[in-house]
């Protein structure tokens, strides 16, 4: 069983506090959305536990592991990003198998995860097109599915549907949810959509200037904000 642990993380740029003793435990199978306006330090967190930002001080474990200093590659997370980050030249097939290759997984065995995680998300007729011809809700379904194959113990999903129209965002708010569920896996969701929040989370993290605020289910926070 594999949960995440933050303990007192906390990240600098020169004198500049951007991110101030966040502690957080997120169980297998658990929806945390980081919520708050922009410049709160919600995403710098995540990519924090990414890997993707250095952690000035602090400590992040996932699983057993102490993982703080360890690279991204090492961390067993996968991401999604607000740009889906496809590489534009590749088949979608080849898009999300890339990670598997990477890791040195046989042609075969990659080309089977790629089939079931497609089958998963509805994508199959896709995994022959290129990015280009694919629509921004198509393109987050692959963005979904690359992360999917990697199996990893935590999801991190940074704004993914904010370049999404509203109707598709709430399909595709339902669509995670309902992927959530059924592969129990953890995941750390950012967003400064309350409406997101709400819908997907089963705790929110409320984040301002830095610092965590409230942690609760989205009825508490609903019913006793922390800093009404």
């Amino acid at each position: 069983m594999s949960s995440v642990s933050l303990r007192k993380l906390r990240k600098t740029y020169g004198k500049v506090v951007a991110v101030e003793g966040v502690d957080l435990e997120i169980e297998e199978g658990e929806l945390i959305v980081l919520l708050g306006p922009s410049g709160c330090g919600k995403s710098t967190t995540l990519r924090m536990v990414a890997g993707l930002e250095s952690i000035t001080s602090g400590t992040l474990r996932i699983g057993e592991r102490d993982v703080t200093r360890l690279e991204p590659k090492d961390r067993d997370i996968a991401m999604v990003f607000q740009n889906y980050a496809l590489y534009p030249h590749k088949t979608i097939r080849a898009n999300m198998a890339f990670g598997l290759k990477m890791r040195g997984m046989a042609r075969q065995a990659a080309d089977r995860e790629v089939q079931s995680a497609a089958e998963m998300l509805d994508i199959v007729h896709l995994l022959d097109r290129k990015p280009k011809q694919l629509s921004g809700g198509q393109m987050q379904r692959v963005a979904l599915g690359r992360a999917l194959v990697r199996d990893p113990a935590i999801f991190l999903l940074d704004e993914p549907l904010s370049n999404l129209d509203a109707k598709l965002r709430a399909r595709m708010r339902e669509e995670i949810a309902m992927l959530q569920r059924r592969i129990g896996k953890a995941m750390l969701y950012v967003t400064h959509d309350q409406t997101e929040a709400m819908t997907l989370a089963n705790r929110i993290v409320i984040m301002r200037e830095g610092r965590v605020q409230q942690i609760g289910s989205p009825l508490e926070v609903y019913d006793r904000p922390a800093n009404a």
